[in-house]
């Protein structure tokens, strides 16, 4: 859920993430379902080129999962996403010309600042392409050259309507599942899950999971953020045929909140994730939520590069392709370890067998590129990033609290 919006939580939260990125290199979501916001950034902050360069530099994903040799591989070319969440908003620079609308199953109209702030920071992590010159500022996401299917399947957390969701409400995620599928969807993120959801699964989600995975689609879901309190099993990761994904912080160790449970298949980074959110600003939160999203875009460089793998093969891929394997091959927190999408890649295609040739990416036009060579060599780019977002947060909540006590005033008046 989102915290209150005050002037201590965002900058503590932009100190925390400048602090963490001075931690060893090889060192280990924004609010939704039961998701641990900590801060947000609004588009006037900064100027926009500061702002989304800043953002940049925030992405310490990056290079734990190394994206930047897997995108010589591929970029999520040709493959589409279907992200069933709470809407994205496709007026989000860094999503320009990647979303498709797909159809908004809640029943609920979609009232301003109540919709697609979760489902945008979502996409932006599978898909998100960047803006600007050379596309170097702003969120970059695992596969930049997929498209997103946008299926709305709840609502945000914070809308008083969600305790009043319609009596489909319980459907809508197994009709998603099936119109995903059915309308050309390679793969199917589900950064969802627990929160009001149905701690028992139901019969019209398994077998709307298992009719995707019979039409080649491969489906990603996140394994729920109460690890510290009840575990409890979490659907749709539950599912059989779902890749379920728990949450690494920056040193790459499982968090406290990330579920345990035996049908973890892997984990993957979970804390100070920076996002998209709305139409214009950014997030940077915590949750299995962004976890999950980032191996739903390693899963869409797979599937690009190696489209005939089955939705069986893809998941071993990237249960093989991975860093941390647990001693005995597996554990209820790890799953099969950290996913890193250049080894996944490399798994697949040993998978596919010698005879497979991968598609290779088109030369050029490489999405959201990093400095050359890849991530940045000195951490200073990164330290200086957080630092203008410290001051970014810390500013815009005190001109939030100016404004307040004016109107007060002004109410007393």
């Amino acid at each position: 859920m989102r915290l209150p919006r005050t002037l201590l939580v965002p900058a503590l939260a932009a100190l925390t993430l400048l602090i963490a990125v001075t931690a060893p290199a090889d060192a280990g979501a924004p609010p939704g379902e039961g998701e641990l916001g900590t801060g947000e950034l609004g588009a006037g902050e900064l100027g926009r080129d500061e702002l989304g360069e800043a953002v940049r530099a925030g992405q310490w994903q990056v290079g734990p999962l190394r994206l930047p040799e897997a995108w010589h591989r591929s970029r999520g070319e040709g493959v589409l996403v279907a992200v069933l969440d709470t809407g994205v908003n496709s007026r989000h620079p860094d999503l320009a010309g990647a979303v498709v609308e797909g159809p908004d199953l809640t029943g609920a109209a979609r009232r301003p600042g109540r919709w697609g702030h979760h489902g945008t920071a979502m996409a932006s992590l599978i898909a998100g392409r960047g803006h600007g010159e050379g596309r170097r500022r702003g969120v970059v996401g695992v596969a930049p050259a997929a498209r997103v299917l946008s299926i709305r399947v709840t609502l945000e957390n914070g809308d008083p309507l969600r305790e009043k969701q319609p009596p489909g409400g319980r459907d809508a995620l197994a009709k998603a599942i099936r119109y995903a599928a059915a309308h050309g969807a390679d793969v199917i993120s589900m950064s969802l899950g627990g929160g009001n959801g149905v701690w028992e699964g139901s019969a019209a989600e398994e077998e709307a999971v298992q009719y995707a995975i019979a039409r080649g689609c491969v489906l990603v879901a996140s394994s729920g953020n109460d690890g510290e309190t009840t575990n409890r099993k979490n659907f749709p990761a539950a599912y059989p045929g779902v890749i379920a994904v728990g949450a690494v912080d920056r040193r790459l160790r499982v968090t406290p909140f990330s579920n345990r449970q035996d049908y973890l298949s892997v984990v993957a980074p979970g804390t100070e994730i920076v996002t998209a959110d709305g139409a214009d600003s950014y997030l940077v939160g915590d949750g299995t939520s962004s976890a999950a999203a980032l191996v739903a875009g390693i899963a869409a460089l797979v599937r690009s590069a190696y489209p005939r793998l089955s939705p069986y093969h893809v998941r071993r891929a990237i249960e093989l392709g991975v860093r941390r394997r647990p001693s005995d091959g597996y554990s209820t927190a790890y799953g099969h370890g950290v996913a890193n999408a250049l080894l996944a890649l490399r798994a697949a295609g040993e998978l596919a067998g010698p005879a497979a040739t991968p598609v290779a990416p088109p030369p050029g036009g490489h999405f959201g590129a990093w400095p050359p060579g890849g991530a940045p060599a000195s951490r200073a780019p990164v330290v200086a990033g957080m630092v203008l977002l410290v001051a970014a947060m810390s500013a815009r909540v005190l001109l939030r609290s100016r404004r307040r006590g004016a109107r007060r005033r002004r109410r007393r008046m």
